[in-house]
């Protein structure tokens, strides 16, 4: 989730802080549950044939006058770097940028009539680019919260999920404290999933059941040894990172989802927007014409992600509470 969590989350690193395939691409299948995986036909390639629906006069017609006659939607991603697979990340060509948040902004540029134009840069540079214009949209695995909500407007068209993986064939399902008790589970230090773990251990505690042995390792490479080895039973981490690993890794696989925003609230990512500026409307709109076209689903299948599918688009729904709220 991103809250300076979500591609924190997607890199592993600390809580503060990614076309319906087409006919010659074999498209990862389809993350139908919380056990399926996927095998390695994701297309890293710079050719990705995106989808483009054609232009919907009824919702380009939303759009504000002012980015209507520039004929662009200029789009912000927070992915410079190594990116954050499968949402944001360069190609096989090492300039690319590919993913699930591309395909989502070209998608939706399509239906405004508009020409996507799409920029990497930093997570902080992101949101100084909403603030000054330079972008009218953030796609970068953009968590929903109420601090937020005071800057941007949010229509919402993912799943903020956290996944645990196995090693394929484990026959375990994941849904609370009691199926991980005992049980030793990997983590990255100083994340939002640390502190659901650590919650659910002493959950299974007060159940009279084993805490969770939580491990921890430097890197997802680390992890993931450590997983096929059998020296842990199940990591749990950031459900898009964790979805691409099994799609280019059949080895492993998804046993469980949770919301990333714990127990009380399901976590939204949401294409973001400056507050106000009249352009939420038509986002929201797209979003939930791509999903009635079917076109939507078709591009989380492309990178496993169809386990955070959401079924209409949300315009700033209930969002992470401030802390200390």
């Amino acid at each position: 989730m991103r809250t300076k969590l979500a591609f924190v989350l997607v890199a592993a690193a600390a809580l503060s802080l990614t076309a319906c395939a087409a006919p010659e691409e074999k498209p990862a299948a389809a993350a139908a549950g919380p056990s399926a995986s996927a095998g390695p036909a994701l297309n890293l390639t710079p050719e990705q044939n995106r989808i483009v629906p054609a232009k919907d006069d009824a919702l380009a017609a939303l759009v504000p006058a002012d980015i209507r006659a520039t004929g662009k939607l200029t789009i912000g991603v927070g992915a410079a770097g190594s990116g954050f697979p499968p949402l944001a990340f360069t190609a096989t060509d090492n300039k690319t940028l590919i993913g699930n948040e591309p395909d989502i902004g070209y998608a939706v540029a399509g239906l405004l009539g508009l020409e996507p134009v799409v920029d990497n840069t930093s997570w902080e540079n992101l949101f100084i680019g909403l603030d000054s214009a330079k972008y009218n949209v953030g796609i970068s695995n953009i968590t929903v919260t109420e601090e937020r909500k005071e800057r941007y407007d949010f229509a919402t068209y993912r799943l903020d999920n956290l996944a645990f993986v196995t090693k394929k064939g484990s026959g375990w399902k994941v849904t609370g404290p009691a199926d991980v008790a005992g049980k030793t589970v990997a983590v990255s230090s100083g994340t939002n999933q640390e502190k659901i773990l650590v919650e659910w251990s002493k959950e299974a505690e007060k159940q009279g059941l084993k805490p969770v042995n939580i491990k921890y390792y430097q890197t997802n490479q680390a992890t993931y040894l450590a997983l096929g080895a059998g020296q842990i039973d199940a990591y749990l981490g950031p459900n898009p990172s964790v979805a691409y690993q099994v799609a280019v890794d059949p080895k492993f696989e998804i046993v469980g989802t949770y919301s990333g925003a714990g127990g009380t609230l399901q976590g939204k990512i949401a294409l973001t927007t400056k507050k106000d500026n009249g352009l939420v409307k038509a986002l929201g709109g797209a979003v939930d014409k791509l999903i009635a076209t079917g076109d939507y689903q078709k591009i989380l299948q492309r990178w496993n992600l169809t386990n955070e599918a959401v079924t209409s688009s949300e315009i700033n729904p209930q969002g992470l509470p401030k802390e200390g709220k």
